[in-house]
């Protein structure tokens, strides 16, 4: 998918810190890291939701659940090749996959979502770099601070093809 539309959960302000660090880390290391995009809608998230477009909804029963608490716990690679997504696992929880499966059913079912969000395949994980080689793995993984807890506090949807960010509570 080029352009998407994703809704997603933001976290707290102590959590999102603690992310931003792991990311500050890896980039003064010199190593790939979120640190790099600086444009303010760079945010530590949790992806519940990507397609290519998306209609306005009603998720007022999934913010009325928010806050949520959750965990940021062990690094996750995703892709292939020499060159992966690094990642910190969410584990999930009931209150968590309530979420997940309320922003679908507000949504409806499409082919057209992204597989990592869909239900039933979501792997439930908040990026820390993108395109980190592998042989700098290692290093990467002894940069990062320890697990995260923490909360989930609100829902943003974000358009890549306008760049807009609308907090939907």
């Amino acid at each position: 998918m080029s352009d998407v539309v994703s809704l997603e959960l933001l976290l707290d302000p102590e959590s999102e810190a603690a992310v931003r660090a792991d990311w500050q880390r890896l980039a003064d290391a010199g190593l790939s890291s979120l640190a790099a995009h600086t444009s303010p809608s760079n945010r530590p998230h949790l992806t519940l939701l990507a397609r290519p477009t998306l209609a306005a909804l009603d998720v007022s029963g999934v913010v009325a659940r928010l806050p949520i608490p959750v965990r940021l716990g062990a690094a996750l690679l995703f892709g292939a090749g020499d060159r992966r997504v690094l990642a910190r696992h969410v584990v999930p929880t009931g209150d968590l996959l309530a979420v997940h499966r309320g922003v679908h059913t507000a949504a409806g079912d499409t082919e057209a979502d992204a597989p990592h969000t869909a239900p039933g395949a979501w792997t439930p994980h908040i990026t820390l770099a993108r395109r980190l080689r592998l042989e700098t793995l290692p290093q990467a993984l002894d940069l990062l601070g320890p697990e995260i807890e923490g909360a989930l506090v609100s829902l943003r949807r974000w358009d890549s093809a306008s760049a807009r960010v609308t907090v939907l509570g």
